[in-house]
């Protein structure tokens, strides 16, 4: 139910779900001045969460920000990677990745240059229809083509969220080594919500930001004044994450 809530509460915070909302109240309406104050509110509400500098001051205070591989002292037990970064395609037997995958990279990374022992991947299936595609399956699979081998790869994949992250990995990581040195890898938006799930599951980790969207601050015209819709698209990352963490406290996750 949680799961399902979650997935309903994303539509419904989505801006554009707003401007859609607001465009068609607009139209409904036949008072002339009520019609042109809502169009006024429409295009308002539309260019702030369009603007790409606005969303960038939004987001970049709440990113947990990325460190440089040098700053990691000595050799790790294990990378752990949160998933979240696949669809899958099975018609091309092979998953298809989004930005998220910068998460998986830079575990690779880290394995080749010896910082970590391990590459732990963390997840299942975060669709409510796919139930059945484990995307840490998967991406066993396909860290076995890039030649990292069996031995190194650790899996679990029946995580739904977060907090199920965690808590799944717990008992696993305490099997590899329960005083290990273990990095928590995931999207720089979505590091605050992961930190607190694994302290309160007791997992000491070592935060490892990737999949940035904010960042240095620009002074240019089209950056801080032209509409993009890829502003909307960052809006919905953060206002979900923020309903998450919202969520998870009421939840007594974190």
């Amino acid at each position: 139910m949680f799961f399902i809530i979650s997935k309903i509460l994303a539509f419904i915070i989505a801006p554009i779900t707003w401007v859609t909302a607001l465009l068609i109240w607009a139209l409904l309406t036949k008072d002339a001045r009520k019609k042109r104050k809502l169009v006024i509110i429409t295009f308002i509400v539309f260019y702030f969460f369009s603007n790409s500098f606005i969303i960038d001051e939004f987001m970049r205070p709440y990113e947990t920000p990325a460190v440089q591989e040098s700053t990691l002292n000595g050799k790790y037990d294990a990378a752990i990677v949160l998933g979240g970064m696949i669809a899958y395609d099975p018609s091309f037997v092979r998953p298809q990745f989004d930005r998220a995958v910068d998460r998986l990279m830079q575990a690779v990374a880290l394995y080749k240059d010896g910082k970590v022992r391990r590459i732990f991947i963390s997840g299942g299936s975060g669709s409510i229809l796919e139930k059945n595609v484990l995307e840490g399956a998967i991406l066993h699979d396909y860290l076995i083509k890039l030649g990292i081998p069996d031995s190194s790869i650790v899996v679990e994949k029946y995580s739904k969220n977060t907090h199920e992250n965690a808590t799944f990995s717990k008992p696993i990581l305490d099997s590899l080594n329960k005083h290990g040195r273990f990095i928590l890898i995931t999207s720089a938006f979505h590091m605050p919500r992961a930190m607190r799930c694994f302290k309160k599951a007791g997992i000491n980790v070592t935060p490892f930001s990737a999949d940035r969207y904010s960042g240095p601050r620009k002074f240019v015209f089209d950056y801080m004044f032209i509409p993009a819709t890829g502003a909307l698209d960052e809006w919905n990352v953060l206002l979900h994450e923020w309903i998450g963490m919202w969520m998870y406290k009421m939840a007594g996750y974190i």
